[in-house]
């Protein structure tokens, strides 16, 4: 299946990424916001002809860390595997890489 690239944004995957506070250690929760600004500007351009980024501190915790929609309506991870598999990408990957991105992110923001 071929599609022309860039997507339009309503099919595209929107990945919002909940990131914990703590991740920024014990005053995480005073720079998690500005860090998901810093992190934001900096990921949004991968994949970004078929995905929409989303990076939102996690408050609630009983929202997902991480979700997957297209116009917004809520995909499963098996749904989203099979979006992604359009692209020749495995969501399991997806997300490994994902997480290593944000980690290297964090390292970058503390100044490691």
């Amino acid at each position: 299946m071929k599609f022309d690239l860039p997507l339009p944004q309503d099919k595209k995957l929107t990945v919002i990424f909940r990131i914990e506070p703590g991740c920024l250690g014990p005053e995480g929760e005073s720079h998690i916001d500005e860090f998901c600004d810093f992190a934001q500007k900096k990921i949004e351009s991968i994949d970004a002809d078929f995905v929409h980024w989303i990076l939102t501190p996690r408050k609630d915790k009983n929202l997902p860390e991480m979700q997957y929609q297209v116009s917004n309506k809520i995909l499963t991870h098996d749904k989203a595997d099979r979006y992604l598999d359009v692209f020749e990408k495995s969501l399991d990957e997806f997300e490994e890489h994902l997480h290593d991105g944000v980690t290297h992110l964090i390292d970058q923001y503390l100044g490691h």
